[in-house]
């Protein structure tokens, strides 16, 4: 933790939503003027697109079925840990950027699937901001999370988690059903080892939950809507969270909890907004009084 180089991490499996979460930062930082390094997680993968099908292969024939991007194997999470501690000090570090698709690949004049070099943190920003798998990860060897000042959750119910997937995976890029499938069976010892603990470290949650029949998400023709579904966001440290606020701000939103606030999913973004500005903005005056 820092006070003068803040970082937010926001963390969330794949499919999770963790992207909208962060386009939801980015309005705060854009109104509010903050000059936010944004990182993202894919980029502290260890392997490239072919690297990654590769290894995979090469544990397969060791026997090894579970290798996955969830895992500390397939990340580079001590480089991870390095940029956290080394912002938290001084504002700098070294970071890259992984190239999702066609789009990207113009953009940056490379293939899609490749990482572009490490280049270093321009000097002067406000904050780092993190999105990815790994924000709050913590093995024997490595501990990412305790440099983060804000620690932010996204967790989908699984049945949920893994419809969005199902649905990303087979319209966005292409693959079958049974490999999306195949994908969810063999990364789910990681995801319960380093992904799950995660989400028990973070400063607040944001689960969604659909109110609509999720049973056989292997079977499901569409993702349920933001209207279809409730969030459950969940406060670490309620202390100092103006809840009668948030309720009379986000309609039909109710307490569950002493330290739980149910709001409808079509709400999320708002409740984003309304309670990430006043934390960010508390980052940002402790920073300026340093």
């Amino acid at each position: 933790m820092s006070v003068k180089h803040p970082i937010i991490a926001v963390t969330g499996s794949s499919g999770a939503g963790t992207t909208t979460v962060m386009k939801s930062f980015t309005h705060i930082f854009r109104r509010e003027r903050i000059n936010a390094q944004i990182v993202e997680g894919d980029a502290f993968h260890r392997y490239d697109r072919l690297g990654m099908r590769e290894a995979m292969q090469q544990r397969e024939r060791d026997g090894f079925r579970n290798f996955s991007h969830f895992g500390p194997d397939a990340n580079l999470l001590e480089e991870l840990e390095g940029l956290f501690a080394s912002y938290a000090e001084n504002g700098s570090g070294r970071y890259r950027h992984y190239v999702h698709d066609d789009a990207e690949a113009a953009q940056y004049g490379q293939d899609a699937g490749t990482f572009t070099p490490w280049r270093d943190i321009d000097p002067g920003t406000d904050l780092l901001f993190y999105e990815g798998l790994h924000g709050a990860a913590v093995t024997d060897s490595i501990d990412v999370g305790r440099h983060a000042d804000l620690l932010v959750g996204v967790v989908p119910i699984i049945n949920l988690e893994w419809i969005q997937k199902l649905h990303r995976d087979q319209t966005m890029r292409g693959y079958s059903h049974e490999a999306v499938v195949d994908t969810i069976l063999r990364r789910m010892p990681d995801y319960v080892n380093y992904i799950c603990p995660q989400f028990s470290r973070t400063h607040v949650n944001f689960q969604r939950v659909p109110t609509v029949d999720t049973s056989n998400p292997f079977t499901a023709r569409e993702i349920p809507q933001p209207d279809e579904s409730f969030v459950v966001i969940r406060f670490a440290r309620p202390k100092g969270i103006d809840f009668q606020y948030l309720l009379t701000m986000l309609h039909d939103s109710f307490m569950s909890r002493p330290n739980v606030i149910v709001v409808p999913g079509g709400k999320m973004g708002l409740a984003m907004q309304l309670i990430f500005t006043p934390m960010i903005l508390q980052l940002m005056d402790r920073r300026a009084r340093a």
